[in-house]
């Protein structure tokens, strides 16, 4: 039976698109089933998904009736899939790895909270306060530093699922009028991540969507 991912509309589904990733980069066979989590039509949608999945949420996927739920379960579960080739092989690094997709997964400490995915499709935004620039900046600096630190062109060196978990949150600080152009390292591995395959197949549906407003 064929895996069935379960995600979300392309231009409000950030956590959606990091499951889809690591399926589409280990070229794994898949049926997407795109849920239409837009309101008011979103509350009878996910109510669908709660019959068979505990959360009541997208990412899901299904694996001959298992049912993984959570987008950090399913990039685990792709990668293991896929040969395990999207975390290091060494046990130190590979930690680190996890570390950083943690972190993502966690609310990466509440960083730029108030950039969402669905306003980075936004025509117009709202400018950024002094603190919200600053938070971004950080994130940037972040990234400069695990670059040096694993010599690239890759966050811990070859490409893996901490690279991956980031790009949603690429898209959210790229697309306000910050300039990255102190970060060359971060520059550079962002234009790389976007400029991915699967990264441009996911943005130009989401670009071609109507607007989405976001719960915030």
């Amino acid at each position: 039976m064929a895996l069935i991912l379960y995600t979300g509309t392309k231009n409000a589904s950030s956590w959606a698109l990091r499951a889809w990733l690591p399926l589409r980069e280990l070229n794994i066979p898949f049926q997407e089933h795109v849920v239409d989590i837009r309101r008011p039509q979103r509350y009878a949608n996910l109510a669908k998904i709660a019959e068979f999945s505990v959360p009541g949420a997208v990412p899901v996927l299904v694996d001959d009736g298992v049912v993984i739920f959570d987008s950090l379960a399913v990039m685990e579960y792709a990668n293991e899939l896929g040969g395990g080739t999207l975390l290091p092989k060494e046990i130190r690094l590979r930690a680190h790895a996890r570390s950083l997709v943690a972190w993502v997964h966690s609310g990466m400490s509440e960083l730029c909270s108030s950039i969402s995915f669905e306003s980075s499709f936004y025509k117009e935004h709202t400018p950024l306060s002094a603190t919200e620039t600053a938070e971004v900046e950080s994130v940037f600096a972040i990234w400069e530093q695990e670059l040096a630190r694993s010599g690239g062109p890759f966050l811990v060196g070859e490409l893996s699922l901490a690279d991956l978990t980031f790009v949603p949150t690429i898209r959210r600080l790229l697309s306000r009028d910050v300039s990255i152009a102190e970060w060359p390292l971060a520059q550079a591995w962002t234009e790389r991540m976007i400029s991915r395959q699967s990264v441009v197949e996911w943005m130009r549906e989401a670009e071609s969507l109507p607007p989405v407003i976001s719960d915030e």
